[in-house]
């Protein structure tokens, strides 16, 4: 089961534990983390990073101290704090899991994320109702990293760095209007933030019929729909 561990303001490190060990993603901070390793009494085998925002990275210091065997996986960009710097199309073996690497970069410039089976671990690049700020400019960038979640399977779950729904789901109202299954989302969203849980995972079959980034038809598109959401 993959595990939600809320960290600062709105972040999401997600987490499960295979046999014993644990794998974590996106540690921003750190003692969310321990807490959590401690409750389950498991061992830290692996820290996956998509980016190197401070944000999803700050946690790494404290918990390489705690776990010293600990094995850090991520992009070029985070070279400095990783064991194995992993970039698009490599696999990357996970006690029993494979990952596939793809580059989704945009919100950053080597930002990746992790693929495998129904699950998607995609940091900032791709949020439940909508996508990353692009910090680099790069939009075409941006761009392609949606027409790659495009290409996935509508039973992939994404689980993404940050509790942004909400915000995007309105967002995408001001586009889309009322969409039966953007109002949908909307109240199911709205439930779960009532009943303190995430609002993710959705799945990209969800999100493909009322995420606008997603549905943007050209790179045209696609930058208006970032600069509204910006201004939102």
């Amino acid at each position: 089961m993959i595990t939600a561990i809320p960290a600062l303001a709105d972040n999401y490190i997600w987490t499960y534990i295979e046999d014993g060990q644990a794998v974590i993603v996106d540690p921003g901070e750190s003692q969310g983390v321990l807490d959590f390793l401690a409750k389950e009494d498991v061992d830290l085998a692996y820290i996956l990073l998509t980016h190197g925002h401070s944000d999803h990275v700050d946690g790494v210091a404290d918990l390489r101290t705690a776990y010293p065997n600990v094995q850090v996986i991520g992009p070029s960009e985070v070279a400095e704090q990783v064991d194995k710097v992993v970039a698009e199309g490599d696999t990357v073996p996970v006690l029993k899991t494979d990952y596939q690497v793809f580059k989704a970069a945009g919100h950053t410039q080597e930002h990746i994320v992790y693929l495998s089976g129904d699950v998607l671990f995609a940091g900032d690049a791709l949020f439940a109702g909508g996508c990353g700020r692009v910090f680099t400019q790069d939009y075409q960038a941006a761009y392609q990293g949606m027409k790659k979640f495009n290409a996935l399977a509508d039973s992939v779950r994404l689980y993404a760095g940050h509790e942004y729904t909400m915000t995007n789901l309105k967002f995408a109202q001001t586009i889309l209007g009322d969409q039966a299954e953007l109002e949908k989302a909307i109240k199911r969203a709205q439930d779960h933030l009532d009943q303190g849980q995430p609002t993710l995972p959705t799945t990209l079959g969800e999100e493909k019929t009322y995420n606008v980034f997603l549905q943007a038809q050209s790179l045209e598109d696609f930058i208006h729909y970032r600069k509204q959401r910006d201004n939102f």
